[in-house]
């Protein structure tokens, strides 16, 4: 079994991404710079923007941090959006979710300039992925296919049983693994909360992808002996053991998993870094403007 180190990767790829900035601001040019919007105060959400910051740091970036209180009206934001749209400074932005439930992310993800929509949620930007075209992939999807090359992992006419069918992973990771080319060329399968007999579907599978937001909702008799898993579930749960009260755990049975796989990546520092990798790499391509 191979433990797929997505922290260590992540700071590789950062430090990658930090010669070629480096190089960039040394021939003239104009140094990348990412701005995060941060609704409200929710501490999940905090964190990740955070995260991101300091991502940006380390990769060379400019960042900017724009934070407004849970008050902040729909009506402001879009105007907010209007602004970063046009503010030729910024090269990529992110708004952060979830927004507070007083406003519809779907009407303000659509407001997002699809030029600056380095997290990939704009339908433009989702329907170019889907027909092969140049396109900011979502984050976490692009984040599991930097994984899969980089640790040489076979997917060529590989059964692929995606869990989960969200349009933030569970959709757009289906797209990416039938694609042609590498990685890519499996035969996918998605299943969710309405699939009946996902046990013996998920036995299956060549490579596992979870992102069904349950904790340990994959177990060993779930996997086959040689599977791939990919763990993309972060979950709370309960434990007197630790300061915080709790801990984190995947949506992958760990401990009774991992013996059985060829690949598996843990939960923290697996799929969670690489996925704020792959957003410093398409805010890298924006400030390029290597996709439009």
């Amino acid at each position: 079994m191979i433990l797929i180190d997505g922290a260590g990767l992540a700071e590789d790829i950062l430090q990658e991404i930090r010669q070629e900035v480096d190089l960039m601001v040394s021939n003239g040019k104009k140094r990348p710079h990412l701005a995060a919007v941060l609704i409200g105060d929710n501490p999940a959400s905090l964190s990740y923007v955070t995260n991101k910051v300091k991502s940006c740091e380390t990769a060379g970036f400019k960042s900017t941090l724009i934070k407004r209180d849970g008050n902040f009206s729909e009506n402001e934001l879009a105007q907010l959006i209007e602004e970063l749209n046009n503010d030729s400074e910024i090269d990529g932005y992110i708004v952060q979710l979830p927004l507070p439930r007083h406003i519809d992310a779907d009407k303000i993800l659509l407001l997002i300039d699809p030029k600056k929509d380095v997290d990939g949620f704009h339908p433009l930007n989702f329907g170019r992925m889907a027909q092969g075209l140049p396109a900011f992939l979502p984050a976490t999807p692009s984040g599991i296919l930097q994984m899969l090359e980089r640790y040489k992992i076979e997917t060529d006419g590989k059964h692929c049983v995606v869990i989960g069918r969200s349009n933030i992973v569970g959709n757009p990771m289906s797209i990416l693994m039938a694609r042609k080319g590498y990685p890519g060329n499996c035969t996918v399968t998605i299943v969710h909360s309405r699939t009946h007999n996902i046990d013996e579907i998920v036995r299956q599978a060549d490579i596992v992808i979870a992102a069904i937001g349950i904790p340990k909702f994959v177990t060993s008799e779930m996997v086959k002996d040689g599977a791939v898993v990919i763990d993309v579930g972060i979950n709370r749960i309960a434990d007197t053991s630790t300061k915080s009260g709790f801990r984190l755990v995947g949506d992958v049975d760990f401990e009774n998993v991992a013996p059985k796989c060829s690949f598996i990546t843990p939960v923290p520092k697996g799929v969670g870094p690489m996925t704020v990798c792959a957003l410093m790499i398409n805010t890298l391509k924006a400030s390029k403007s290597e996709i439009y």
